[in-house]
């Protein structure tokens, strides 16, 4: 999560509350036998052929052929390869160095040429080219701090600025389970409305698709026991209890999800 640090505007740090309030209590992560903020490399692992969705169209609509890609939050890059052809020049940050390499070796399948760099944006923005567009997907919910993020990512774009989330924080789905397992009252925000009420307060002329995704891969069903078990911070010998928890409460596979973009706007 970006450090806070920027006053903002009203709809910036309404943002930042909304965030906070998804903190879990200390004394139940201090009993988690595992942190409960997991990202798997393996779970981001872009696939050979890459669905294409409205995010990808509005980033691939302003590169030329040979044109470059700044995706931040880079993952395993699926929002970066997605737009190559016509991009031939990726950069990628991201905070984990596994994500990084994973990235990088994507790239190097594919017969892209890639840059990799390590940190938080936009803690990491000054060691970092412009780029024709600039993509960060599924990044924002761990952003406290907004505005210098988004002013970083338009700062960074010669083109456009993509964003891809989904209408509600990602974590909401796990709600009821919070409920279930520990009586527990998860936040509803931040949405991606909310979001949009920061992009406006910082001038950017947004424009925004909702849409819904197509149904997801399913995964392992004990790599889902797992995964739902550590991030509700119980112990592994609850793995009975989370996998019938599981089997009643099936998760969607599909996602509401919206493409935010922008067109930067030179100063002067």
């Amino acid at each position: 999560m970006v450090p806070e640090g920027s006053n903002g505007g009203e709809a910036a740090r309404a943002w930042a509350d909304a965030l906070a309030a998804w903190a879990i209590p200390d004394d139940i992560v201090r009993a988690a036998p595992e942190s409960p903020w997991i990202h798997p490399p393996e779970m981001f692992v872009a696939p050979e052929e890459i669905a294409d969705s409205p995010s990808h169209e509005r980033a691939r609509d302003v590169v030329a052929p040979g044109g470059s890609v700044l995706d931040v939050g880079c993952g395993g890059g699926v929002a970066a390869f997605a737009i190559c052809p016509p991009a031939t020049d990726v950069v990628g940050v991201d905070q984990q160095p596994e994500m990084l390499s994973l990235f990088a070796a994507t790239a190097e399948r594919r017969g892209v040429k890639a840059t990799t760099v390590l940190g938080q944006w936009p803690d990491v923005a000054s060691r970092v080219p412009p780029a024709d567009v600039v993509t960060a997907h599924h990044v924002v919910y761990n952003v406290s701090d907004l505005e210098p993020f988004l002013r970083a990512l338009d700062d960074h774009a010669l083109a456009r600025v993509v964003l891809e989330l989904p209408d509600a924080h990602p974590l909401s789905a796990m709600n009821d389970a919070w409920q279930y397992f520990w009586g527990l009252e998860r936040p509803s925000k931040p949405t991606v409305d909310d979001l949009m009420n920061v992009i406006a307060d910082c001038g950017f002329a947004a424009q925004r698709r909702s849409w819904t995704s197509a149904p997801r891969g399913t995964v392992e069903l004990e790599r889902m026991v797992r995964f739902t078990r550590i991030r509700l911070c119980l112990p592994e010998s609850r793995d009975d209890d989370v996998r019938d928890y599981l089997g009643a409460h099936p998760v969607s596979r599909s996602r509401d999800l919206s493409t935010i973009w922008w067109d930067h706007a030179p100063s002067g």
